[in-house]
C-alpha cells in the first residue's frame, strides 16, 4: 500500500495505466536569424493557444464553465506580455526559442513554487503546463493523451497537468495516481469536478506501478493499493457502494437551511479565489461567500489592477449571488504571496514582515483603490470588507479611516453604495485573538482564519513534515483561543465565522456549535457534507462534548475523544 495525498473522494477499481512523459531535452543553439526564431516561438505560441481553447471547449460540455475556466490560466501565462518580452529578449540576446522558452518559464515557476500557500504554489503546476505544451509544440513533440483509455482505467502519472485532466474520458477513467500535486492544485480541482478519486504525491508511483497491475485509488483516505487479495477488493467494492450511497443522500440536503438538530440556524458560506468560483460555490448551495480571496485579482496581472477592473471582479460575485452575504478579504499580499511589480523588499521571515494590512497601511492611495472598488460594487450586493493579519487596534481604526475617505470622495462623484457598509478581521493571529474583546468593539464581525491561527499559536509551519504534529487545530492552545475569539465576538453581538480549513472539519463541527459559531465558510464541495453534520448535533449534545473536550491536555486526547463521538 501507498500513501498520497487524499485530492478528490471517492474509491477507483480498476486497471493501471502509466503514461510517459515526452522526451523535451533539447541540445542549445545559437540561431542564425533571431527574427526566424521569434517567428517559430509566435506560431508554437499560437497553437498552444489554438488547442487550449479546444480544450476549454470540450471542458465546458464535461465540467461546465466554472471548472473550464481553470484553463484560462494557462492562456494567460502563454499571453503575458511580460512573459513574452522576456522570450523575444532571450531570443534577441542569441538564445534559441526552447531555451528562451524554458528559462522564462522557470523563472515563473520558481517563483511561485516558493511561496508556502499551497494555492499559489500550486500555481506552479500551471506555469509548467504552458512550458510543456510550448516546448513540445517547437520540438515536435506530442504530449500525453488521456482521451483514449479503456474501460475502469486508473491513470497513473508523475504530474497530473490541467491540460492532461482537461483530456479525460470521464466514462473510462475509474481513478487518478500521480507522484506530485496537492489538494488545491487545478489538477485536483478538476478531478473533482469531474468526480474522479484522486490520490497525488505518490512517491514512486509510475515505477512501483505496471500498466496492467490491478489498482485501487483511495482518493478518500489517500492510499493507493495494487494488486489487492480478494478481500481487499471486497471491502473497497463496499466502500464504493457505502461512498455513492451517502453522495445520493446528501442532495437532500441541496436547499434546505443549514440548522442543528434542535432548530439554531448558522451560516453556511464558501471560500472562493476568484470571481468565477461563485458560480461553483453558488451550484454547490452555498448561503454566501465566507471568504473571497481578492489577491487573486494582483497575482494574475503585471500591474496594479483599476478601480474599475476590480470594480468589475467584485461586482460580477455581487450580482451572482444576489442578496447573499459576501465578505472579501483586502489584499493580502507578502509573506508566501509574492507580486513582482509591487518590489517588496526581501526579508528574512516575511511571515512575520511586511505584508497584508501592514502593507496596505503604508500604501494607503493604492490602498483606496481597491477600497473604493469594494464599496462601488457593495451597491449591487451585501458585500462586506475584511482586513487580513490584524495585530492592533490602530490598524483597524486606520483602515476604516481610510474608508470613510474613500465614502467622502464617491459621495462627490455622486456614486451609490452601501453606507453602511460592514467592516470586520480577519482573526489569524494570537495578538488578535489576545486583543478580540478590543477588536470586537470596533468590528462588525470576525472570520477566524485557522490556518494562520495554528501556525502563528503552535510556531508551526503547515508545510513542514517535521513539525506537522505540533500544526493541528485539536492542540488545547488552539481550541482555547477558538473558545475565547467566538466568546468575545458573540458578547458584543457581532457575527463570528471561520474560513479556514477547520470549519469543514467533521470532529470539530460539534465543538464550533458548542462555542457558538455563526457562521461555517468551507469549500464548495464541502457544503453539503457540512450541513448534514451541523444538522446531526443538537445544542445540548454538542455542549456535552465540547465541556469535555475543553478538559483534555493534550491533542491525541482530544482528537480521540472526538473520534469517539462521530455520529
Amino acid at each position: 500500500m501507498y500513501k498520497g495525498v487524499n485530492a478528490s473522494d471517492g474509491y477507483g477499481i480498476g486497471v493501471a495505466q502509466v503514461a510517459v512523459a515526452p522526451d523535451l531535452s533539447f541540445t542549445p543553439t545559437a540561431p542564425e536569424d533571431p527574427e526566424a526564431e521569434k517567428a517559430r516561438y509566435a506560431e508554437a505560441l499560437k497553437k498552444f493557444v489554438d488547442q487550449t481553447n479546444a480544450q476549454i471547449e470540450r471542458m465546458i460540455q464535461t465540467v461546465g464553465e466554472e471548472s473550464a475556466a481553470i484553463m484560462g490560466a494557462h492562456i494567460e501565462f502563454a499571453e503575458d506580455e511580460g512573459i513574452k518580452d522576456m522570450v523575444n529578449g532571450a531570443i534577441d540576446s542569441g538564445m534559441c526559442a526552447e531555451q528562451a522558452v524554458s528559462d522564462a518559464y522557470d523563472t515563473y515557476y520558481t517563483m511561485f513554487s516558493n511561496m508556502e500557500d499551497e494555492l499559489f504554489r500550486e500555481r506552479a503546476a500551471d506555469v509548467a503546463d504552458v512550458k510543456t505544451g510550448l516546448l513540445a509544440d517547437l520540438l515536435g513533440k506530442e504530449v500525453v493523451d488521456l482521451s483514449q483509455l479503456p474501460e475502469n482505467s486508473i491513470v497513473v502519472v508523475e504530474e497530473l497537468t490541467p491540460s492532461m485532466t482537461a483530456d479525460i474520458d470521464k466514462t473510462n477513467v475509474a481513478g487518478i495516481v500521480t507522484e506530485t500535486g496537492g489538494r488545491t492544485s487545478h489538477s485536483a480541482i478538476i478531478a473533482r469536478a469531474l468526480e474522479i478519486p484522486a490520490v497525488l504525491s505518490v512517491e514512486g508511483a509510475t515505477t512501483n506501478i505496471k500498466t496492467g497491475d490491478m489498482v485501487i485509488a483511495d482518493g478518500t483516505n489517500g492510499k493507493v493499493l495494487v494488486e489487492p487479495s480478494d478481500d481487499e477488493l471486497e471491502q473497497y467494492r463496499k466502500l464504493a457502494k457505502e461512498y455513492a450511497d451517502e453522495k445520493a443522500a446528501l442532495e437532500a440536503y441541496r436547499g434546505k437551511e443549514t440548522v442543528t438538530g434542535d432548530g439554531e440556524k448558522v451560516l453556511l458560506v464558501a471560500n472562493i479565489g476568484n470571481p468565477d468560483d461563485a458560480n461553483t460555490a453558488a451550484d454547490h448551495d452555498c448561503e454566501g461567500i465566507g471568504l473571497f480571496r481578492s489577491e487573486f485579482l494582483f497575482m494574475d496581472a503585471t500591474e496594479l489592477p483599476s478601480e474599475d477592473e476590480q470594480f468589475a471582479a467584485y461586482q460580477k460575485v455581487a450580482l451572482r449571488l444576489k442578496d447573499q452575504p459576501i465578505i472579501i478579504r483586502t489584499l493580502d499580499v507578502g509573506g508566501d504571496k509574492e507580486i513582482p511589480y509591487l518590489n517588496l523588499q526581501k526579508e528574512e521571515n516575511p511571515f512575520m514582515g511586511f505584508r497584508a494590512i501592514r502593507y496596505c497601511l503604508n500604501n494607503p492611495e493604492q490602498y483606496k483603490v481597491q477600497l473604493t472598488a469594494l464599496l462601488r460594487a457593495s451597491a449591487f450586493g451585501d458585500i462586506k470588507i475584511m482586513l487580513p493579519l490584524v495585530t492592533s487596534l490602530d490598524e483597524v481604526r486606520q483602515a476604516k479611516a481610510l474608508i470613510e475617505e474613500c465614502k467622502a470622495e464617491l459621495d462627490e462623484r455622486g456614486v451609490e453604495y452601501n453606507k453602511n457598509i460592514e467592516v470586520g478581521t480577519m482573526i489569524e493571529t494570537p495578538a488578535a485573538s489576545l486583543i478580540a474583546e478590543d477588536l470586537a468593539a470596533e468590528c462588525d464581525f470576525f472570520s477566524i482564519g485557522t490556518n494562520d491561527l495554528i501556525g502563528y499559536t503552535m510556531c508551526a509551519d503547515r508545510g513542514n513534515d517535521r513539525v506537522s504534529y505540533l500544526y493541528q487545530v485539536y492542540q488545547p492552545a488552539v481550541l482555547r483561543s477558538l473558545k475565547r475569539i467566538i466568546n468575545e465576538g458573540r458578547k458584543a453581538g457581532i457575527m463570528v465565522g471561520m474560513c479556514g480549513e477547520a470549519a469543514a472539519d467533521p470532529l470539530l463541527i460539534p465543538v464550533l456549535l458548542s462555542f457558538g459559531l455563526n457562521e461555517f465558510s468551507v469549500s464548495a464541495p464541502s457544503i453539503l457534507r457540512t450541513r448534514r453534520i451541523i444538522s446531526e448535533w443538537t445544542k445540548e449534545e454538542a455542549d456535552a462534548l465540547a465541556e469535555k473536550v475543553v478538559t483534555l491536555k493534550t491533542a491525541a486526547e482530544v482528537k480521540a475523544v472526538l473520534q469517539a463521538a462521530v455520529k
